[in-house]
């Protein structure tokens, strides 16, 4: 992504929080209105929870500044996650407020107070609902057109604000028409809302900063473009890092005939570069070689045999980068195992041992490769 459509990307996220704010200021101020008004400590708190949903509109905002500005002597690689770290900072407002919240609603059910609820109070509440709805559809709906986790998260929330507020209206009508006081009740399950809503928010900003797997549909495409060039005979080892959404650099091994010059290497290495970066916004900053034998029948039926004792064991992923020195007497290649698996140390020396005893004149170097 250029800088131009990163600054675009950015004034989207900035101008749909300044709606988000806007909103939730409205919302805010007239359910704390009716909300004391009736002594309706639900009520109430929906609003706190409204007022949460601005800070963390606000918290987002300057997020995105941050992470939009160029790179720099100290930050080469640009400061892209300071969206994640905007997004920490929203699931500690939003866990704050639920807390706070749960606190509120405890005291009320241990001392409950009747509300005294009116025409206008249903009014608002059903008000408030409705625009929820139609506020998280829409803030959902632009935070997923432009890859926005804090985006998307606040649009999740206001889903869930809406159905809080229904709970809270609902709560009148059943006092209304059983005398029965829910309001403790009703604030208990407000504030388990929004803790739980604080805690997924978290969840995924820590995903985003330890570095999560990447989508197993977006790495295949990536791989797909790799291997479409004429030289290529696989991809493997394909690793991303991101510095921020849609902000991606990573690097490669290829498979390719081991009497490639470096020249056609060079220009084959450029190729590939130029087509990810086009066609998936991925900086390939390294494009490693395997070199695959094709000279010799004796090594491709040997590539063969081993292939078929190293994946007969349950667990092994994948076997690739083969190449083998008869000259030398070494054979390289890695190996994928599953991380379900309990002890893959015990598989790979377990592998390493079939090998050798099958070709005991051999040298192996085995990797235990990553399942990326």
């Amino acid at each position: 992504m250029d800088q131009t459509e990163i600054s675009r990307r950015d004034r989207i996220i900035v101008r749909t929080s300044v709606v988000g704010i806007a909103a939730n200021l409205l919302l805010a101020g007239a359910k704390a209105a009716v909300g004391l008004l009736s002594h309706s400590i639900a009520i109430v708190l929906d609003a706190v929870n409204n007022v949460s949903d601005v800070l963390s509109s606000v918290i987002t905002i300057i997020g995105t500044h941050l992470a939009g500005k160029m790179p720099d002597k100290k930050h080469p690689l640009g400061h892209g996650r300071m969206e994640y770290v905007s997004a920490m900072l929203v699931a500690a407002v939003v866990l704050y407020a639920g807390i706070a919240a749960a606190w509120e609603a405890f005291g009320k059910l241990l001392h409950p107070e009747d509300p005294q609820y009116t025409g206008v109070t249903f009014g608002v509440m059903a008000a408030a609902v409705a625009v929820k709805l139609l506020l998280g559809s829409y803030v959902r709906n632009v935070g997923k057109r432009v890859n926005s986790g804090a985006l998307t998260a606040s649009g999740a929330d206001a889903l869930f604000d809406a159905a809080v507020s229904l709970s809270v209206l609902l709560a009148a009508g059943i006092f209304l028409l059983t005398g029965f006081n829910s309001e403790g009740i009703v604030g208990l399950l407000i504030s388990a809302v929004i803790i739980r809503a604080g805690v997924g928010m978290l969840g995924d900003a820590l995903d985003d900063l330890l570095g999560k797997r990447f989508d197993s549909e977006y790495l295949s495409e990536i791989r797909e473009t790799i291997c479409e060039d004429p030289l290529v005979h696989g991809a493997y080892d394909l690793i991303l890092h991101s510095y921020g959404p849609e902000r991606y650099i990573g690097s490669v091994h290829v498979e390719v005939d081991d009497t490639l010059t470096a020249a056609e290497i060079d220009r084959m290495q450029r190729r590939i570069a130029a087509s990810v970066l086009e066609r998936h916004g991925v900086l390939l900053t390294g494009i490693g070689i395997y070199a695959l034998n094709t000279e010799n029948d004796e090594i491709a039926a040997m590539r063969r045999e081993i292939a078929n004792i190293v994946t007969e064991h349950q667990g092994v992923l994948q076997i690739h980068g083969f190449f083998a020195d008869l000259k030398e007497k070494t054979v390289h290649f890695d190996v994928i195992i599953d991380y379900a698996l309990r002890d893959r140390q015990a598989l790979y020396l377990h592998i390493k041992e079939d090998v050798q005893e099958a070709y005991p004149d051999l040298t192996f170097q085995i990797t235990m490769d990553m399942d990326i």
